[in-house]
């Protein structure tokens, strides 16, 4: 399940075993968290959690399980990385999980004896496993896991899903965006290669700490973003998307002027090439306006917004571009040339 019917199934129940999985650290973390406060609302015993690693052998986790606590109520055990979750020929060669894809006898035992421990814990402990990768759902125990306890699926967040995060936070915080701010908001991610939503939950507490009014402004978001290379470059982007030329350099030598290294526009403006050459595609296959978002990973206003600039690209000119940006990148790099290089490429696409 995802982390806001994780979260909503916590409040009811607190289950002894679950598994928290995927590649977004911020919702596992807030995930355990939450776990903890439910099982020690006091503060107190939390430093009697035993974390311990996901290569333990089966049998010392089941004894650890299995063991009546003596300085608590609660036998908390967090379990890292745990193998037999994972699909069978994955990228780490773990010896339990090749053990139990060969069908050793004792391997298949050992499981079967955690599976049943999974489906009726003692009423004393909580097992929470934790793994960065996707569990394989097919494999008995985690089906064990999905019928005794719960599981969250920690996928990273996108531009285009951006708003499974953002509802929730404004909720929490009694906040909402004005439209120019949640117009800023949805382009900045946009321009992000990859989404921290530790940094972006920290600065919005910011802005709720500092202001009482209900509503969020434009400007208390571009400051939120101030500090990004790849946000602070957007209405360059922006403007190369209108073709305004003029606009266009005067920008550039002010991202420049600013000490924006080369390195940075390089690779953003080769994404947005590409996002644009890649609408069109997409765009003459009948794909066209919110539907782009999904294939694009882009939010729907976004991709909609994208979908009208592409048209006013041809495939050609945007093939030019995509190869120039890569000749400028080695030639840059090699000291065989300037930024005439990124003015002469943003003119052709503004042409």
């Amino acid at each position: 399940m995802k982390f806001n019917e994780f979260m909503g199934a916590l409040r009811k129940e607190i289950p002894h075993v679950c598994l928290l999985a995927g590649e977004e650290h911020y919702y596992v973390d807030k995930a355990v968290d939450a776990m903890k406060r439910r099982l020690f609302p006091d503060g107190a015993g939390e430093d009697a959690i035993e974390r311990v690693s996901g290569d333990m052998d089966i049998d010392q986790l089941i004894g650890l399980v299995e063991t009546v606590p003596f300085f608590s109520d609660k036998n908390v055990i967090i379990v890292q990385e745990p193998p037999f979750f994972k699909a069978a020929g994955g990228k780490k060669k773990d010896t339990q999980a090749t053990d139990f894809a060969k069908g050793k006898k004792t391997a298949d035992k050992k499981m079967t004896r955690l599976q049943q421990l999974i489906a009726s814990p003692p009423s004393f402990s909580y097992v929470i496993f934790l793994m960065k990768e996707k569990p394989d759902k097919r494999k008995k125990i985690t089906k064990a896991v999905e019928q005794a306890g719960l599981i969250l699926e920690a996928e990273p967040v996108r531009a285009w899903n951006i708003n499974d995060w953002l509802r929730p936070k404004l909720r929490a915080l009694g906040k909402e965006l004005d439209r120019d701010a949640y117009e800023y908001f949805l382009n900045a991610i946009s321009m992000m290669q990859q989404i921290s939503l530790s940094y972006l939950d920290q600065e919005f507490d910011k802005i709720a700490l500092f202001s009482s009014a209900p509503r969020i402004t434009k400007k208390e978001i571009i400051e939120v973003f101030a500090g990004l290379p790849e946000v602070s470059v957007f209405a360059l982007v922006d403007a190369i998307s209108a073709k305004d030329a003029q606009k266009s350099l005067a920008l550039l030598m002010r991202q420049l002027s600013d000490g924006t290294y080369f390195t940075v526009l390089l690779a953003l403006l080769a994404r947005h090439v590409r996002q644009l050459w890649q609408a069109r595609l997409l765009m003459a296959q009948g794909v066209r306006g919110r539907a782009l978002a999904k294939p694009l990973e882009l939010n729907p206003f976004i991709a909609e917004k994208l979908g009208q600039a592409a048209s006013r690209f041809s495939d050609t000119q945007l093939k030019d571009a995509y190869l120039s940006l890569v000749d400028a990148d080695y030639l840059m790099k090699t000291g065989q040339g300037g930024n005439e290089l990124l003015e002469h490429i943003i003119i052709g696409l503004c042409a």
